[in-house]
C-alpha cells in the first residue's frame, strides 16, 4: 500500500496497467477511474509525504483520515485474514483514499518496517519506500543516482581555468 502511496504522490496517478495496482485493483474489484484522474488525492498524499519526511505536523494525513475515513474490518478472502480499510467495489480515488489514509496514519504513528525517503538528486523532487537493508537509500532511481554520481564526476574532473 505504501508503494501505491508513493506511485500516486509521484505521477498524480497510477499505471493501472502495472502488476501491482492490476493486481491490487482486480483482488478488491475496483475499476481505475476514468483517464486515471484521482482528483486532489495525488496532491494531499504528496503533502503527507513531505510533512512526514521533513518532521512537520502529519496536517495532511488528518485530512487523508478525515476526508476518507477507514472502514476497517477483517477479511479472509486470499484464505488468511487481515485488514481492510475499504469495502471492495469502493469508487476508486475514495478506496484508495482509505487505504492511503489508514496506511500512513500508521506510518505517522511509528510503523517500524516502513521508512519512506525523498530523492536527493538534483531536480528530483520524488519519494520513495527504503527497502534497503540498512535503510540509508537516497535516491529513487538507479537513474537518479547515476546521474548523480556522473555530475560530481565531472565536477572532480573538470579543469578550471
Amino acid at each position: 500500500m505504501t508503494r501505491l502511496a508513493v506511485e500516486l504522490a509521484n505521477t498524480q496517478t497510477l499505471d493501472e496497467h502495472g502488476e501491482l495496482v492490476a493486481t491490487f485493483f482486480a483482488e478488491h474489484q475496483i475499476t481505475p477511474p476514468p483517464g486515471g484522474d484521482y482528483g486532489e488525492l495525488p496532491d494531499l498524499v504528496r503533502a503527507a509525504l513531505a510533512q512526514w519526511i521533513d518532521g512537520t505536523a502529519p496536517d495532511a494525513v488528518h485530512r487523508l483520515l478525515r476526508d476518507y475515513p477507514p472502514h476497517m474490518h477483517l477479511t479472509d478472502h486470499d484464505g488468511h485474514w487481515h485488514i481492510h480499510y475499504s469495502p471492495d467495489n469502493t469508487p476508486a480515488q475514495h478506496w484508495l483514499g482509505q487505504l492511503i489514509a489508514a496506511q500512513l496514519a500508521l506510518i505517522v504513528t511509528g510503523e517500524p518496517s516502513v521508512t519512506l525517503g525523498r530523492c536527493t538528486a538534483t531536480n528530483c523532487h520524488n519519494y520513495f519506500v527504503d527497502q534497503s537493508r540498512n535503510r540509508t537509500r537516497r535516491f529513487c532511481t538507479n537513474t537518479c543516482a547515476s546521474r548523480t554520481t556522473v555530475a560530481a564526476h565531472r565536477a572532480r574532473t573538470t579543469k578550471k581555468p
